[in-house]
């Protein structure tokens, strides 16, 4: 269905009465009214220096967005910050009115401001001061009972804290003023304000389609988000006793998530992976965030288990991201476990994190899940680098870790089904890795040879430093030694701290900077080495593709889970076909599903 929106310049005043045909609403997830004293002078100013200036043109303040809701309000999704702030200034402009002696000027702007914001008697046009044209649902802010008490008595206490006060008592400060030192000009400024301030309203067709006017249009800070949306929804769905322990407990979850590097939205990203392994949902498109979770009007946001499986994934970013311990978390002080986990890390892209959140979500509460999720994770590192390293993008995995996400939900030893990979060619891509995959690699060596993780700052140290003199290497071409000098075989995780002071220097010039590194294979080179060149490089290439293959082996690459046919008969697949029928006439054996189990076995 085509989308639609209608867009109509209009006055504040004609903007405002609106609100007596539809009334304006703040809705619960938009953040806490935050203008600035800053930003009020400035919007108080910019105002009466047009005024004094008497130009004819208008005067522009911005566009307010919104579409019209299933109660028949004026939901606002951008220029909340501003329509909220004139409504604060037209109430002090209308509480000085009352102050001051009744003349024809301010007889007509009261009446004007009046209109502008509360509701009349539609036959005798008598105002009832007690219902406002606009209302703050902020969730959470205790400042919304506020600004509706502003409105309707036009007080402010002087010491409150809420910004709508602090505001409305700088507006109030501000019109006293500029009555008192521009007298002839006030009655201009109100009638500037409400007829000659233009706004541009935006009303959409549907609360999608106003966010993303919003997201398109907003330059000023964070755009609404969709986990914004998802805590309104899940807010409003509450019981009245239970909302305000909502809101410490979202304000603690969005807290620490922050802390781990994530957010919420990326949290509820995470969540959807594992609700759709759940649903055993395979498809290879990943759904818009909004889109998935407000099908059957949002009902996956309303189990009671989805803020507990939240908080379970920011313990699970501690340990990833932070790399700290959980106590009574045992599985967290794995060293093992750690090491690879910060292996996956380092991963060119996050189809990774996908099936990790859900075996954490289904299985942690298992009593053996410390060792299940240790063989689990090196299988899902060993298969991902190895098929990255052959082929570097994401359509090499994207569609078996879709595939693996829903059988994690049917055991926790899940079958891969994109685990096979050819030795030699694999052998020799390690040689000349990708960029993308080189600190994989060198973490994933590393952890072989020590029992703490790496520094967190290191970088990629050449051996035989990029920038050499053709002299050492007359026997070769340039292009030659430039090619071998970025073979893995001559890269090495180093301290950045040591690798800046042992910089460009060759091997013997960095020995002492070596030494003193807590890189344990970068300590065993220094002392197993004298000097190091291509031969080195050419040997070392070799000695890391056999023993990177080797612990891909034994981590789970090319293991066949045991599968059958329609007629339940074990199946070998295509890759092994060739080996298995070697193995059938070595051992003079028949093709028979024993036979296959023997192979398969191996």
């Amino acid at each position: 269905m085509a989308t639609s929106i209608d867009v109509n310049k209009q006055s504040v005043k004609q903007l405002l009465e609106s609100g007596k045909k539809r009334k304006f609403v703040i809705p619960e997830y938009q953040r806490p009214y935050a203008w600035s004293a800053e930003q009020i002078e400035t919007l108080f100013d910019d105002l009466a220096e047009y005024t004094e200036l008497d130009k004819e043109s208008t005067y522009f303040l911005g566009t307010i967005v919104s579409y019209t809701n299933d109660n028949d309000e004026q939901e606002i999704i951008d220029g909340q910050q501003r329509i909220t702030s004139l409504f604060l200034l037209l109430r002090a402009f209308y509480a000085k009115l009352v102050s001051m002696v009744e003349t024809p000027e301010a007889k007509n702007f009261k009446s004007q401001i009046e209109s502008a914001l509360w509701e009349q008697d539609e036959l005798t046009a008598a105002v009832d001061y007690q219902k406002i044209l606009i209302t703050s649902r902020v969730m959470g802010d205790e400042g919304n009972d506020s600004f509706a008490n502003i409105l309707t008595t036009g007080k402010a206490k002087p010491e409150a804290k809420d910004n709508y006060s602090r505001n409305y008592n700088l507006f109030i400060e501000m019109v006293e003023k500029y009555a008192t030192v521009q007298p002839e000009m006030f009655y201009y400024f109100i009638r500037n304000l409400l007829n000659k301030a233009i706004l541009l309203p935006i009303t959409a067709d549907s609360q999608d389609t106003a966010l993303t006017i919003f997201s398109t249009l907003n330059d000023r800070g964070l755009a609404l988000s969709d986990a914004d949306i998802f805590k309104a929804k899940m807010y409003n769905h509450l019981s009245h006793n239970e909302k305000h322990d909502f809101i410490d407990k979202w304000k603690k979850l969005d807290e620490d998530a922050l802390n781990v590097n994530e957010s919420m939205q990326k949290l509820f990203y995470y969540y959807m992976f594992y609700l759709r392994s759940l649903e055993n949902d395979r498809k290879t498109t990943t759904p818009g965030l909004r889109r998935y979770y407000s099908n059957n009007n949002f009902e996956r946001l309303y189990k009671p288990e989805v803020m507990d499986d939240l908080n379970k994934l920011v313990n699970l970013w501690i340990v990833v991201n932070n790399r700290m311990e959980i106590e009574n978390e045992k599985w967290s002080k794995n060293i093992d476990i750690k090491q690879v986990l910060d292996g996956l890390v380092s991963y060119p892209n996050e189809f990774w994190k996908y099936p990790v959140v859900i075996y954490y979500l289904r299985y942690h509460d298992d009593y053996d899940f410390e060792e299940n999720f240790l063989t689990f994770l090196r299988k899902l590192l060993a298969v991902l680098a190895a098929r990255y390293i052959i082929t570097p993008t994401i359509n090499a995995v994207k569609r078996g870790i879709l595939n693996l996400d829903a059988e994690i939900i049917k055991s926790s030893s899940p079958k891969f089904d994109f685990n096979y990979v050819e030795e030699n060619e694999l052998k020799e891509k390690i040689k000349s890795a990708h960029r993308n995959t080189v600190r994989m690699i060198l973490k994933m060596l590393a952890y072989q040879h020590q029992e703490e993780l790496l520094p967190e700052k290191w970088e990629i140290e050449h051996i035989l430093p990029q920038k050499w003199q053709s002299a050492y290497f007359v026997k070769y071409s340039d292009q030659e030694v430039k090619d071998l000098v970025e073979h893995i075989g001559n890269k090495i995780p180093f301290e950045k701290k040591l690798n800046i002071i042992a910089s460009n220097g060759y091997f013997a010039k960095k020995q002492l900077s070596y030494k003193q590194s807590k890189v344990k294979i970068l300590q065993d080179l220094s002392e197993s080495h004298t000097d190091w060149g291509l031969d080195e490089i050419r040997e070392r290439d070799i000695r890391i593709s056999d023993e990177l293959f080797s612990l891909f082996l034994s981590w789970g690459v090319n293991t066949v889970a045991y599968s059958t046919d329609n007629n339940c008969q074990i199946v070998i697949s295509e890759p092994k076909l060739n080996d298995y029928h070697t193995f059938l006439n070595m051992f003079e054996l028949e093709d028979i599903d024993e036979s296959r189990k023997k192979f398969l076995d191996l």
